[in-house]
């Protein structure tokens, strides 16, 4: 490929990004500092932070973030010691079970979360039922104020995130160090301290930043819970009265500040660090087997960690087929009906077509500026290439629900994007493609640019030598051999996009619009089977994201943690 050709696609590449990410947040910042008069100000941003139902909904969310984020780590870190160090009997099933949280939108896992854990919900009728708790007198496992059930939902839907970079980390690890403190006498505790764990940080600060930036902004949790007084519940209300009211776009200034101070201070946190002796092993670590009461022990970790995952999940699948589910174990009679009710719903068959539609036009927007940044990173040497790929994963640093209404900001009557708001009722359908794009460009990205670094570019030079074009043999000799990568990359972008939360429901207003993820938020609501409803859909896209990740994890394997590295 030429020169001038490469510096065209990319030209074209940070134009795009440039139009339709970094754009977007910035006339979000501006809207937040222009008074009426079109004067600066700093009012609004004042008024959020001196008014107290702000300022509450602020600390809610930091404590929501930060208790998400200890007890994901808290939860990933000993599975993936274990998973890193030791072989045992059915360790490759339990570590494939423990990122069934990842195949479940949080928000519809709360369905479940709360027919289990609630007050009059399955465990409670179970300790009941043995004499270990008064009927008159139920435990409040999710706490009267609601936030402990949303930390633990964010807990045991993240904490995948954690155990993948983590387990990459570990796997990096030169053995010999730990070895040499060994001989010299440094005791396991030490070792742990002193060697392992700080040459873990990498891959405990990936997974962090990520973590807490999408428990800091969770807007779906919240919601079915019914946890109002956190930010991103104020920001999505305050949808309604945006064009009138600057205290929404104030809230996600605030939003974004906290986002980037985090994700910066992590970014400082490992530049300052040496972990220069952390680098690729040079001789791989003999895992050590495991018999009897040890391999149990270290199984019945995994297991215990699983079963909490799938409680959500069982609940949600149980909802969904119950006729009548209170304060009983399991339902008092089962039924297929709920799944019918689901799909005659008027909102739910046009809500999986637009879903299907949005997601293959988000993915295949994706593949085609991936491969096109992976190659630009991994194939020339322009300068500015480092700053593409910095850009291009950003998305994974800044919140769903930063750019979504920064969607919104620009695509408002008289603004420079508002064409993007089709036809005369303003339907959203290349606006919702194009946010769900940016969110997953970073899957593609790095799957793209895992499969130029595992090809040799030798090959490509070979075949130009023998009279290929340049564009002529990454299309016959390269791009098959790194089909795999994008496959997988694909897959994960396709099935995230279908059960996209934050974009789809801010940015779809009406049921003709409606996504997948927004028709269940609206069939929760429903008096009487609305969370059967709900659940019958849940069950849909349970299934359908477990297909996905299933592939996609055959086919990356431990390079499934680099997907969701900042």
């Amino acid at each position: 490929m030429s020169r001038s050709a490469i510096y065209s696609v990319f030209i074209v590449t940070l134009i795009l990004i440039g139009a339709f990410f970094i754009f977007p947040i910035l006339a979000t910042v501006k809207q937040a500092f222009v008074a009426q008069d079109g004067t600066f100000t700093w009012d609004y941003l004042m008024e959020v932070l001196n008014n107290p139902l702000y300022r509450e909904g602020l600390w809610n969310s930091l404590r929501m973030a930060v208790g998400s984020t200890a007890l994901s780590l808290l939860i990933a870190f000993p599975l993936a010691m274990l998973a890193s160090r030791f072989e045992f009997r059915g360790k490759m099933l339990l570590t494939s079970a423990i990122l069934v949280p990842m195949i479940l939108p949080p928000f519809v896992g709360a369905i479940g979360m709360a027919q289990m854990l609630g007050q009059d919900g399955a465990i409670n009728a179970f300790f009941m039922k043995l004499g270990l708790m008064a009927g008159n007198n139920p435990s409040d496992w999710l706490g009267s104020g609601q936030l402990g059930a949303v930390v633990l939902m964010n807990a045991l839907h993240l904490y995948p995130i954690f155990y993948l970079n983590i387990t990459a980390a570990l796997a990096n690890l030169d053995p010999a160090m730990e070895e040499s403190a060994s001989n010299l006498g440094c005791p396991p505790v030490r070792r742990f301290w002193r060697i392992t764990l700080p040459l873990a940080m990498p891959g405990i600060f990936a997974g962090g930043v990520i973590v807490f930036i999408w428990s800091f902004t969770e807007l779906g949790v919240p919601l079915m819970f019914q946890y109002n007084r956190v930010t991103s519940v104020q920001i999505f209300e305050g949808i309604k009265d945006m064009g009138g009211n600057p205290i929404p776009y104030a809230l996600v200034v605030v939003t974004l500040v906290m986002s980037v101070v985090m994700f910066m201070f992590s970014k400082w946190v490992m530049g300052k660090a040496d972990y220069s002796a952390s680098g690729r092993a040079a001789t791989s670590s003999q895992l050590k087997r495991l018999d009897g009461p040890a391999a149990y022990a270290a199984a019945g970790a995994f297991v215990l960690v699983a079963f909490l995952s799938v409680l959500p999940h069982i609940g949600v699948v149980f909802t969904a087929l119950s006729n009548d589910w209170y304060k009983t174990v399991l339902p008092g009679s089962l039924t297929t009906q709920n799944f019918s009710d689901a799909l005659g719903h008027p909102v739910t068959l046009p809500s999986i077509r637009n879903s299907l539609f949005y997601a293959s036009a988000a993915t295949f927007i994706d593949v085609f500026l991936g491969v096109a940044i992976a190659f630009i990173i991994c194939r020339t040497k322009i300068p500015g290439r480092n700053l593409l790929d910095s850009v291009a994963m950003l998305p994974l640093a800044v919140p769903g629900l930063v750019m979504a209404f920064g969607y919104l900001a620009v695509t408002r009557e008289g603004q420079p994007l508002s064409f993007l708001m089709l036809g005369k009722h303003d339907s959203p359908v290349l606006l919702l493609i194009i946010a769900y794009a940016m969110r997953r460009l970073p899957y593609i990205v790095r799957s793209a640019v895992a499969g130029f670094q595992q090809t040799s570019v030798s090959l490509e030079e070979a075949a130009q030598n023998l009279g290929a074009t340049p564009l002529r043999s990454l299309k016959k000799i390269t791009m098959p051999l790194i089909m795999a990568n994008l496959v997988a990359g694909g897959l994960l972008a396709f099935a995230f996009a279908m059960m996209e939360v934050s974009d789809s429901l801010i940015l779809a207003q009406r049921p003709e619009d409606y996504p997948i993820t927004k028709a269940m938020y609206i069939l929760s609501g429903n008096l009487g089977n609305g969370a059967a409803l709900a659940g019958a859909l849940g069950t849909w896209s349970m299934i359908f994201l477990g297909v996905a990740l299933v592939g996609a994890s055959m086919i990356l394997g431990k390079k499934m943690g680099s997907l969701f590295r900042t």
